[in-house]
């Protein structure tokens, strides 16, 4: 397993600067956003990273969520823009483009006795997955569905329901990020949903229960890389959380430590 953290949580005034700090604290790869390039800045990522020692393991987030929207335009565009962030994590050699699908209730009409809005929703997804993944294999990465939390979104609340999306599409290039601070709140067991996931499970974000940064709150994080070790994922699990105190410097790398016992102890109980 590696560990990356997210741009914007690493010390420096610059990227050259927090690309250093990732190299001297030993962290595995950069997580980037769609907030620190947005559409129109993808190029600028290009350029950072062409000569980066610490790759980027991952790309967050859209510049838009309307891809379950009742408006065509809308969900056109918020594909479209998905599409660049494919081909820029393939150009970059990163896992994959990370997407929770919407934010917030159903936009879509609730048309029973055909369908109801949570089916519809489902249905429109599917075809969504399929039209991605087709990017995605073509720039040897993935589009990797994110579930949240009953606070952020009503559709994908359970690795469980990313899952039955992930096998209706059928995409070999459409898989699962799993989130341990969403997972704290809707998982009546982080390992065990870990553990049904399975394969599908290519990518972790890391938060204590807190939302603060690992060691911070009360996340069995040993009991969850054990079945991480057992399903055999051996990627990326990358910093997504605030960092406590004053000096985050210390803070982070106090995690990174932590982290990395916790993940040393997994492997030790195996």
């Amino acid at each position: 397993m590696k560990i990356a953290v997210q741009l914007g949580l690493i010390p420096g005034a610059s990227v050259a600067d927090k690309q250093k700090w990732a190299l001297d604290n030993a962290v595995d790869g950069i997580e980037i956003s769609a907030w620190d390039y947005p559409v129109d800045k993808i190029d600028q990522a290009r350029r950072d990273f062409a000569d980066s020692r610490v790759p980027v393991s991952s790309i967050c987030g859209n510049s838009s969520f309307d891809f379950l929207d009742p408006e065509p335009r809308k969900r056109r565009a918020s594909v479209d823009q998905c599409k660049q962030y494919l081909k820029l994590a393939g150009e970059l050699k990163a896992v994959g483009q990370i997407v929770p699908p919407i934010f917030g209730g159903p936009r879509l009409p609730d048309l029973s006795p055909l369908k109801g809005a949570i089916e519809l929703e489902q249905d429109l997804l599917v075809e969504t997955c399929k039209e991605l993944g087709d990017v995605a294999q073509a720039a040897g990465t993935l589009f990797l569905l994110e579930p949240l939390n009953r606070y952020e979104e009503h559709l994908l609340k359970t690795q469980d329901a990313g899952v039955q999306i992930i096998t209706r599409s059928g995409h070999p290039a459409v898989a699962l990020i799993s989130d341990f601070f969403h997972m704290h709140i809707e998982e009546t067991s982080t390992p065990e949903a870990l553990r049904q996931a399975g394969r599908h499970v290519r990518h972790m974000h890391l938060a204590d229960n807190t939302r603060m940064e690992p060691g911070t709150g009360d996340i069995d994080f040993v009991a969850a890389f054990k079945v991480l070790l057992e399903i055999g994922f051996s990627g990326y699990m990358a910093f997504e959380c605030g960092i406590s105190g004053a000096d985050k410097d210390a803070s982070l790398k106090k995690s990174l430590a932590y982290v990395r016992g916790c993940i040393a102890k997994a492997r030790a109980a195996r």
